[in-house]
């Protein structure tokens, strides 16, 4: 059984070809059972244990085990995530590889939202607006790179001094980056939004998107969760990533629930974009909306793709 360790991990996961993998995986499908969610008894009153499977049959199968403690950056210090993922022979059940979970969590969740961005964003989208600066925002900018050509990069966050840390990090990647403090003039000054917070409040208003915007929802995962505000969902196009968004997303719930927003207005999942059953963006002044709260098929194709690569090293 082979380990990758988080370098090992990340070095197998170059964004187009991840990407590529993911498109791939979506296209040819897989058995992914609702995710597990189990909170935690714990000092942290929001500690969360996640078991995502995904599997192809007589192929591979994958089980990520994902641990959230959203305090620990404030009491401890500590990233708010941890997870590992073990991958098996699915035709004999056999382990053969562990992998560090929280590169293929982040850079999973970056390709799949440059993926969604691809059919959603403007051709000619060149400004990126980061809401957040945790382990996914970092890995956001990389990842639209490989799909628009994206010029600036303007990084908010709560914490300044964390916006301004992404910021230096990727100007030495080579983007010209800057941390701002208005998420309102940033808003409306990006032609695509990617949301990656653990945000319990709305953050992004429907009057601050421009028409051809795109905003990408990526950080929220529960019911209380929120990055939007109900009247985002109001007259905009929304897609999900699966199904499962409309009954764990807090983004997604409250306009619902208020009456702004019903399942049936959801435009296509992620399948079926890469599928070619909806074409994505159809103008240039609509404004799309990408609300995602993680699959284990993506995973489990990132999963593969360290893996193979690592067997043929």
């Amino acid at each position: 059984m082979k380990i990758f360790d988080y370098e090992a991990t990340g070095a197998g996961l170059p964004y187009p070809a991840l990407i590529q993998a993911v498109h791939t995986m979506f296209v040819e499908g897989c058995t992914v059972p609702r995710r597990h969610i189990h909170a935690l008894e714990s000092d942290d009153a929001a500690a969360t244990l996640l078991i995502m499977p995904a599997w192809q049959k007589n192929r591979f199968l994958g089980i990520k085990h994902v641990t959230i403690y959203p305090e620990n950056g404030s009491k401890h210090g500590l990233p708010g995530l941890h997870s590992t993922y073990t991958l098996f022979d699915a035709q004999n059940g056999v382990p053969v590889a562990v992998l560090d979970g929280n590169q293929i969590t982040c850079r999973r969740t970056a390709a799949a939202s440059a993926l969604a961005a691809d059919y959603l964003a403007r051709q000619d989208a060149q400004s990126l607006l980061i809401v957040g600066a945790g382990n996914v925002a970092r890995e956001i900018a990389p990842a639209y790179a490989a799909v628009r050509d994206i010029k600036h990069v303007r990084i908010w966050n709560i914490d300044f001094n964390k916006a301004c840390r992404l910021a230096e990090d990727l100007q030495q990647q080579g983007f010209q980056a800057e941390a701002v403090a208005d998420l309102e003039a940033a808003v409306r000054s990006s032609d695509i939004i990617s949301c990656a917070t653990l945000s319990t409040a709305p953050l992004v208003q429907r009057q601050w998107l421009q028409k051809g915007a795109h905003l990408d929802l990526i950080g929220s995962f529960k019911p209380d969760m929120r990055e939007s505000e109900d009247a985002v969902f109001a007259d905009t196009s929304v897609f999900v990533d699966t199904d499962e968004a409309l009954d764990k997303a807090g983004d997604l719930l409250s306009p619902m629930a208020a009456g702004v927003f019903v399942r049936e207005q959801v435009r296509s999942d992620l399948a079926g974009l890469c599928r070619g059953l909806h074409p994505g963006r159809t103008r240039a002044d609509e404004i799309t909306v990408y609300k995602a709260v993680g699959a284990a098929s993506e995973d489990l194709a990132a999963a593969i793709l360290v893996y193979q690569g690592g067997s043929e090293r």
